[in-house]
């Protein structure tokens, strides 16, 4: 009496930027992601790593807390939860922090957008460390993202060295370093 068939709720790529191959996906029109869909892109991405050797692999994942979070977090090594200083903001946050927590994965916190809401940016950064998870950073609020989008080049090109700049290699910094504490080599390739 209750049929689930499948049905084609985008398309996925593999593209070439010139930072390297970038693997992603268009949704069709009122289409939901799903995690399938997140999974499938995964794996090509781990097959592209492998045969390009790549030794990175950056996935941004969907915000809340369903099926394509979840197939995102799965077998991550780190995870980064980007929040805004808002009460929806913290409480997304709280609950993808339950999730990384449930699959073992070692989470940093950064607080995009800090200086709209100081007060806020206060409570989520000590609700971060409440839960064991490191801050990574506050990045500022800056209309320098948009000029950056505009002209086609990162933030970082835009603005070598400014105070929003250097919050953002902060974060990044701070990424790097518990990856390096927490990956642990395997032959990928005997385990694909």
């Amino acid at each position: 009496a209750i049929d689930f068939p499948s049905i084609k709720c985008g398309e996925w790529f593999v593209s070439t930027t010139r930072n390297g191959p970038m693997v992603h996906a268009k949704l069709g029109i009122a289409q939901e992601n799903s995690g399938r869909l997140v999974s499938l892109i995964r794996k090509a991405t781990r097959d592209l790593a492998i045969e390009k050797e790549l030794d990175l692999i950056v996935t941004d994942g969907p915000p809340g807390i369903g099926c394509p979070v979840i197939a995102s977090i799965t077998g991550a090594t780190v995870l980064l939860i980007v929040v805004e200083p808002t009460v929806s903001g913290e409480h997304g946050m709280l609950r993808v922090a339950e999730l990384a927590r449930h699959f073992k994965v070692p989470s940093l916190v950064c607080i995009n957008k800090y200086d709209v809401n100081e007060e806020m940016s206060l409570a989520i950064e000590q609700q971060a460390e409440d839960l064991g998870m490191g801050l990574a950073g506050k990045i500022p609020f800056d209309t320098d993202f948009t000029k950056s989008m505009v002209a086609e080049k990162t933030f970082l090109e835009m603005n070598e060295n400014n105070d929003t700049s250097n919050a953002i290699v902060a974060v990044w910094k701070a990424v790097e370093e518990l990856s390096a504490k927490v990956y642990k080599p395997i032959n990928i390739i005997q385990s694909v």
